[in-house]
């Protein structure tokens, strides 16, 4: 079945440049096609990558399956190697599943809808564009995960910037130029560091294979040079997690990409580079990882405490929500730098459950935006679950399952990464590491607060009957307004959570739900590899 890797690729890159020769689409004939190419291609996609979890070997999950190992450059020996194991499987799904609901949440429902970009009306915002940029995308994310060669790794590490910039550059807020100039920077930046300290990799040890790396657990590489390689590759990874100080291009860019901009950078992204950790830096330069583990734990627990108080600080609930970004990862961080297998198992399930549940939260920011005409918090007035309850009582389910609610995702990523660093692995210093357990727990109680904060603004209390002008005239009620101007109307015009959104949140809703309940779920398929990548017998 190593066919399926190489369909998960070629389908939205054939599907990418099958737009190419669509015609117009400011028609309502070519809107349509336009929406079924969208929902065809990314299901299709979707779908094989159900065929690939059905198909994989969950009793041998440490092992690399539908390997596909071609000749690619044969005279600098580079390879196109693509492999899937329990660690990559999971970001697999769940890139292909958030790509689909993005698609979902695009193309079904009224063309006049919220959420609704794939307009068929000319000189708008270019949807045949959109639909390619996120299927380019797609190919990028996915190809990321698989790769198994490090130049491999790179390309399609790299691959990812250029669509995600045009999103944030051409379907952005206001300030959107500035923030993907930003966004574009820092990553090429972090991707120069990190093809140096790949091609140090490259010289010592002779070879790109990442398996071979892997089972050679450093050798050929002095513990000198595994801390320079380890320096250089783990920059370059924590400038796109993001890990503080390097995380200032986050905020901008989440808060004006558009919707799916956002579900795609916080659910898969900020992935990436994690990934990056656990398949190349920690079980390829072990003596680097033992070395810059404790500085690695200290940035992380810096993070998680900085970015829970930055939250409490934010009148905009998306700028919060990129924010909150910066505190879990930080905990995705903390449990790689135990070195342990309870810590990095709970830092690959943290990275999964922040998936889902930062897509789920941008999704329901954007809804709330095209419903209101802004994230102000303070402009929202409060009172949502009066005026409009399901969609506050989606915004309270999300903003519960981030702040680690015990029985939901959220709660084991963090809780795990807190026990690895209650007992780090031989060599660290555990006083240290109790030290970063203290500011970790800090930080769970303050990312409580800031949440709770944020639902007594926006849910609770008693509403204010204000919205902004363009909102109205998208319902029909303010056609003549002044632009920016805000006017007193009943919110109770504006429709609750319609059909298609429901379609493109209950998915994550119920994986939310499933992993908190039954952890295993995952931990079963990441921890074998885990053992495998630490040494562990």
């Amino acid at each position: 079945m190593s066919w399926v890797l190489i369909a998960l690729l070629g389908v939205p890159l054939a599907g990418a440049a099958a737009l190419l020769a669509l015609s117009r689409t400011d028609t309502a004939a070519g809107g349509r096609l336009l929406r079924v190419h969208a929902l065809a291609v990314s299901g299709i996609t979707f779908a094989l990558s159900v065929v690939l979890a059905a198909g994989f070997d969950y009793g041998d999950a440490a092992r690399v399956q539908f390997s596909t190992d071609l000749a690619w450059v044969p005279g600098l020996d580079l390879r196109f190697h693509l492999g899937v194991d329990g660690i990559s499987l999971p970001l697999v799904v769940l890139t292909t599943l958030l790509t689909f609901l993005c698609s979902v949440y695009l193309c079904w429902g009224r063309a006049d809808g919220p959420g609704q970009l794939l307009r068929p009306k000319s000189g708008g915002n270019r949807p045949r564009a959109l639909v390619f940029t996120l299927l380019v995308l797609e190919v990028g994310m996915i190809g990321t995960f698989l790769a198994l060669d490090l130049l491999l790794f790179f390309v399609f590490f790299e691959v990812v910037l250029i669509p995600m910039y045009f999103v944030i550059a051409v379907w952005g807020g206001r300030a959107r130029r500035a923030a993907a100039i930003k966004f574009i920077l820092y990553t090429l930046l972090g991707s120069v560091v990190l093809l140096l300290g790949l091609l140090l990799i490259w010289a010592q040890t002779g070879t790109l294979d990442m398996i071979a790396l892997a089972r050679a657990q450093g050798a050929g590489m002095s513990s000198s040079v595994q801390v320079l390689a380890f320096v250089a590759v783990g920059i370059g990874l924590a400038v796109k997690t993001p890990m503080w100080p390097l995380h200032t291009w986050l905020p901008a860019a989440h808060t004006e990409a558009p919707t799916v901009g956002s579900v795609l950078l916080a659910g898969v992204l900020l992935k990436m580079g994690t990934y990056g950790f656990a398949r190349i830096a920690i079980p390829v330069l072990p003596d680097g990882a033992a070395a810059m583990a404790p500085w690695l734990g200290a940035f992380a627990v810096i993070g998680i405490v900085y970015g829970s108080l930055a939250c409490l600080a934010q009148r905009d609930l998306k700028r919060m929500i990129a924010y909150s970004s910066i505190g879990h990862m930080g905990f995705v961080l903390l449990g790689f730098a135990t070195l342990t297998p309870v810590g990095i198992n709970g830092a690959l399930f943290g990275n999964i459950a922040h998936g889902l549940i930062t897509a789920l939260l941008f999704f329901i920011a954007g809804a709330i935006k095209d419903r209101y005409g802004t994230t102000d918090m303070p402009s929202l007035g409060g009172g949502m679950l009066s005026r409009l309850p399901h969609l506050g009582s989606l915004l309270t389910f999300a903003a519960v399952a981030s702040l680690g609610m015990p029985g939901l995702a959220g709660f084991w990523g963090e809780m795990l990464a807190l026990l690895g660093a209650y007992g780090p692995a031989a060599g660290l210093s555990r006083p240290l590491y109790l030290t970063f357990m203290a500011l970790g727990g800090l930080g769970t109680v303050l990312t409580a607060a800031y949440f709770l904060l944020m639902l007594s603004r926006v849910t609770h209390g008693r509403s204010v009957e204000t919205v902004h002008a363009p909102v109205l005239a998208a319902v029909g009620g303010g056609g003549g307004s002044r632009p920016g101007a805000v006017m007193r109307v009943g919110i109770a015009r504006v429709r609750d959570v319609t059909g298609y959104e429901l379609a493109a949140w209950v998915p994550l809703i119920a994986l939310i739900l499933l992993l908190g309940l039954w952890p295993k779920t995952l931990l079963l398929v990441t921890g074998p590899v885990v053992q495998t990548l630490l040494g562990a017998p």
